[in-house]
Formats: C-alpha cells, sequence, structure tokens
C-alpha cells in the first residue's frame, strides 16, 4: 500500500482542522491503476427522451432507403453530390461511404429531413 508523503499528511491536517473535511483516499491516475471503463449502455434511451428528433432511433440505412425510393439514384445525386451516389450506385457501398464521412452524413440526415416536411406538407395540402 502507497503510504501518503510528510508534507501532504501536514497539508492534509491543517486542511481538516481549518474546514472540518474528511479528504477520500487519492487515486492515482496511469496504467497501473486504470480504472476499468464504465459500459455505455444506450438501451435505457427511449423515444421520450428525444421526443422532438426525427432522427432519433432511424438507422442510416433505412434513412437511405427512404431517400432511395423517395428521390432515386439520379436524383439522390443531384442533391447530394458524392461519387457513391452517382457511379454504380448501391445500398452497400454508400452506406461505408457515409459512415466514413460525416460531412456527406449530415447532409443525407438534412436532406431526409427536408424529406419527411415535404411529405407532411403534401399529406396537409392533400384533402
Amino acid at each position: 500500500m502507497l503510504t501518503e508523503p510528510p508534507l501532504l499528511r501536514i497539508v492534509a491536517s491543517l486542511w481538516n482542522k481549518t474546514c472540518k473535511f474528511t479528504p477520500q483516499p487519492l487515486q492515482l491516475q496511469g496504467p497501473a491503476r486504470a480504472q476499468p471503463a464504465q459500459s455505455t449502455d444506450n438501451s435505457a434511451m427511449t423515444t421520450q427522451e428525444q421526443p422532438r428528433n426525427p432522427l432519433h432511433g432511424v438507422t442510416l440505412e433505412r434513412i437511405l432507403t427512404e431517400l432511395v425510393d423517395y428521390y432515386d439514384w439520379a436524383g439522390l445525386g443531384e442533391r447530394v453530390p458524392v461519387g457513391c451516389f452517382t457511379y454504380k450506385p448501391s445500398i452497400t457501398s454508400s452506406l461505408r461511404f457515409l459512415r466514413k464521412t460525416p460531412w456527406a452524413r449530415e447532409k443525407v440526415e438534412s436532406l431526409y429531413l427536408y424529406m419527411l416536411r415535404e411529405q407532411l406538407r403534401n399529406q396537409t395540402q392533400s384533402p
């Protein structure tokens, strides 16, 4: 077990006398004393936590599939000019590209949101 240096004990005892504070044991950081990483379990997140986010819970594959159904590959290539939409387009190559390229993914997500707004407008205008 590691012992506290004498100076640290003096400072701690003075601190305790003046502030009435009980210090916790020191935790050394580094490879020898690294704490295990806490798991980030996102399964508890529900749509109640993000009720106004239309992208919550929607996979990139679903977004891309709906955009291709709505605009077709040629229309999608005009709106988001990337090679995976214009040259030999496929869902798998497009997904691979979009997962590696954040700026293209943002454009596709914003086009998806635009498509949803457009569909909503068309539904409210039709009798």
